[in-house]
């Protein structure tokens, strides 16, 4: 049985803890691999190879960051298919979306390539006589990212080429249901020319987590996950006194208006929530119909969805994957059970789905439950699997209502071809990523990522120009050079005079 250890210092270190997790092929349900299960002592072992390496890698000239991170971009690039094929045979999407994933965390890594111009300073010349006054900005030193399992590569490479181009090292815990991928990333940082101890993997569960949580060395924790989670990590990590970005769960609206182009609206639906079988904080959930067009953009939706291909993530024909593990699969499919009993009309029902040749996976089909109350569990809870519930409001005003309602603002979208209710959805929605007649408003690397409200603990968004901040200290500095053909000023107790 293949065995992931830890990467510390630069170097696979074996799990010595005594405690290995089970590794699962979501399409067969078989263990194919263990995981280590790092203890506070080993966690100890990879903030000190980081605080060790901060030592000269905080003081690091930027032309050498960069071109480590010009080489780790290249080597990123030559070998998508190698990072996507461990990325589906431990999570299970297929093929195609874990290239889209590895795509989209090269976006991160193309934004570091560019720090340079992201860490630039500002001088103000001349504020009093002979008087410069600067802002800079300083690596806060080790940093960690705790990531979870939907995205076992694009989530890291969301934090980790950002915080190290800005002069940090970096302590990662990826989510040990699917950690090879973190390992890969790793061992080709260090090909790039990374010094040993700038990038740790260390594997684990909520020991590790805790142990990162407490460090008197860890400067800052990144998080994305669940929202319980979240708080938790943002509650402890700051009680500790660090900087904390936790990015919670999502409940995401899209507003489908009367106007709206409804072949369009269903595409963007089906696309949307069922795409990565829904273990996405981005997919779309819920689905607003406003007026008249419910039935029919329902039957839309129905008609699509019953021609996805589902099947193993490694077959080029399937279009859908299963779900991560047997347990998670169960979870998605109570919610679709007690669907009916709490009101909803159950248009589909994917819960008794399997694949031939491969019954033991994870499997579920796809589901779509209308006219579903705001007081349901399916509606309240983020199901977090490929499930899409459509509500029905007779006006714009009401849905925005509902959306705003919401305790989550991670995403939201409309779907119109009215200008003016688009800018005003824009402006009134309470989320932090808006689309328009975009289903997954996921940002562009150099804007960032982030929600409002329970998909957010921390003040800062990820990547983009939040996470530059987010991973640097500012720090002003106030200069005097007296001319050396003047005489000593002399004592002065008052306030230094600007005019």
């Amino acid at each position: 049985m293949k065995t992931v250890n830890h990467w510390i210092g630069g170097k696979t270190v074996e799990g010595a803890s005594g405690n290995w997790g089970p590794v699962t092929d979501p399409a067969t349900g078989a263990v194919t691999t263990q995981v280590a299960l790092a203890s506070a002592e080993e966690v100890d072992s990879a903030v000190a190879a980081a605080k060790a390496a901060f030592a000269t890698w905080g003081t690091s000239s930027l032309a050498q960051r960069t071109g480590i991170l010009f080489r780790y971009r290249a080597l990123l690039d030559a070998r998508r298919d190698d990072i996507a094929a461990l990325i589906t045979a431990e999570h299970g999407k297929v093929h195609s979306d874990a290239l889209g994933e590895v795509a989209r965390g090269l976006e991160i890594v193309e934004l570091a390539c560019g720090i340079t111009t992201q860490l630039k300073g500002e001088l103000s010349t001349q504020v009093s006589s002979r008087v410069d006054v600067s802002s800079i900005r300083q690596p806060l030193g080790v940093v960690a990212g705790i990531t979870p399992f939907n995205f076992p590569a694009m989530v890291p490479m969301w934090m980790f080429p950002l915080a190290v181009a800005c002069g940090n090292t970096f302590v990662l815990k990826p989510s040990e249901k699917d950690p090879s991928a973190a390992n890969l990333l790793a061992e080709m940082a260090a090909e790039a020319g990374l010094p040993d101890g700038v990038l740790n993997v260390v594997h684990g569960d909520k020991v590790a987590v805790d142990a990162l949580l407490a460090h008197p060395d860890v400067a800052a924790v990144s998080f994305v996950g669940s929202t319980p989670i979240a708080r938790y990590i943002h509650t402890t990590a700051s009680a500790n006194g660090k900087r904390v970005q936790a990015l919670g769960g999502a409940k995401n609206h899209m507003l489908v208006l009367p106007d709206a182009d409804l072949d369009a609206a269903a595409d963007a639906a089906v696309s949307a929530a069922y795409g990565s079988a829904g273990e996405r904080c981005m997919a779309i959930s819920a689905v607003v119909a406003v007026g008249a067009i419910g039935d029919e953009l329902v039957a839309k939706i129905r008609e699509r969805a019953e021609k996805i291909k589902i099947g193993p993530g490694n077959d080029p024909a399937s279009e859908m994957g299963p779900l991560i593990t047997k347990a998670h699969r169960d979870k998605v499919a109570g919610y679709v059970t007690g669907a009916a009993a709490q009101g909803a009309d159950v248009v589909l029902d994917g819960t008794g789905h399997t694949v031939e040749g491969f019954e033991e996976g994870h499997w579920i089909g796809l589901s779509l439950l209308d006219k579903v109350s705001t007081d349901s569990d399916a509606y309240r809870d983020e199901i977090f699997g490929p499930v899409l519930v459509v509500l029905r409001k007779e006006t714009y005003e009401e849905g925005v209502d509902l959306i705003n309602a919401s305790p989550f603002g991670n995403g939201t979208a409309i779907f119109t071809r009215d200008g003016g209710a688009a800018r005003r959805f824009q402006l009134e929605i309470e989320a932090g990523m808006v689309g328009v007649n975009v289903p997954i408003p996921v940002p562009v690397g150099y804007h960032s990522f982030g929600g409002w409200k329970d998909s957010l603990f921390g003040d800062h968004h990820i990547y983009g120009n939040d996470g530059v901040h987010f991973y640097t200290r500012g720090k002003v500095v106030t200069t005097r050079w007296p001319d050396p053909s003047e005489a000593p000023a002399g004592v002065d107790l008052g306030f230094p005079r600007n005019h």
